[in-house]
């Protein structure tokens, strides 16, 4: 699977630990950046990303900020992308089978790399579900929904 790839400085350490487990399970990264710790604007690096994933270029991405929100909010401007925040793994494994989400995003701040290498692999080896949640998943791009 090609996987867009991205963090600012406060993500910069898990990215690296999130990239070698990729490389290492046979996925092709694309990697955006950032390529250091000293302090950088997330924006920076997601709108690429998730611009990768928007139009195709990658299947999948996954983003770490401080907070993961950031990217996350970035990410989510786009066409097509659903991005969600996974702090553990029944959150990752639920964004997938219910959200059928593409991109990942996880707080670098806030959890370790053996933590985000376990969301990480979660995630991309969980199925999207289908059922009621295609329905759900369908409402969130059609820009004609009205409650």
């Amino acid at each position: 699977m090609k996987i867009a790839l991205a963090a600012d400085h406060a993500g910069f350490t898990l990215k690296e630990a999130v990239k070698k487990y990729l490389l290492r399970a046979g996925h092709e990264v694309i990697d955006f950046g950032t390529n250091t710790a000293d302090s950088m604007d997330y924006p920076d690096t997601a709108h690429p990303a998730a611009r990768a994933v928007s139009e195709g270029v990658c299947e999948r991405g996954i983003l770490i900020c401080g907070t993961g929100q950031g990217m996350q909010l970035v990410a989510n401007r786009y066409p097509g992308v659903r991005a969600a925040l996974a702090w553990n793994i029944e959150i990752a494994r639920l964004s997938r089978s219910h959200n059928d989400a593409n991109i990942l995003t996880m707080p670098g701040r806030f959890i370790d790399e053996s933590l985000a290498v376990a969301i990480t692999r979660t995630w991309l080896e969980t199925s999207f579900e289908g059922g009621r949640h295609a329905r759900r998943v369908d409402k969130i791009h059609n820009r004609d929904y009205r409650v």
